[in-house]
């Protein structure tokens, strides 16, 4: 019976992908801006939008395109008033692909992990964006009051100034 079940584990270790079995399909991933509540649009590699929400948010990306084809994101933020930043999201060969060699998992290697894309990892540095205001360094045609001291006015303005009277 030992030998059985020792036969077993083996053909199912050979006849599975490691990064199959370890990482999955899909990717857990989160994305979250400065301005919380901007608009965040995800585009895939063919340029299909596979997300349209708002930051903070946390969604499952395919890690591959198809066989042997890594999958890749652009993202998108935007808020009114706001410089529009994209980042992008590539994928890289996951750790646990290599596994398959180590195990003698050949059928994993060449075809279970590229089929189900867990062969890749999306990479997840730069998720987290500052969105710029648009106005920035330009004047806003708004009312505001300005606190100065008086002996940090120039006289000729200061001569101008006049006194107001609370009653």
């Amino acid at each position: 019976m030992e030998k059985i079940s020792l036969i077993f584990g083996v053909a199912v270790l050979s006849l599975s992908g490691c990064a199959s079995i370890m990482s999955g399909r899909t990717q857990t991933m989160t994305f979250a801006s400065t301005l919380e509540l901007s608009d965040i649009t995800i585009f895939n590699k063919a340029g299909k939008k596979v997300h349209v929400g708002q930051a903070p948010v946390t969604v499952n990306l395919k890690r591959s395109a198809g066989f042997f084809v890594p999958e890749r994101y652009t993202v998108v933020f935007e808020k009114e008033g706001y410089e529009k930043k994209t980042i992008n999201v590539s994928a890289h060969v996951n750790g646990w692909y290599v596994g398959n060699i180590l195990l003698g998992g050949l059928i994993g290697l060449l075809i279970v992990d590229p089929a189900t894309g867990a062969m890749y990892s999306l990479s997840t540095k730069d998720t987290s964006i500052v969105l710029d205001a648009l106005n920035k360094g330009e004047t806003v045609d708004t009312q505001s009051l300005t606190i100065v001291s008086t002996t940090e006015v120039p006289n000729d303005i200061l001569n101008k100034a006049k006194p107001i009277h609370m009653n």
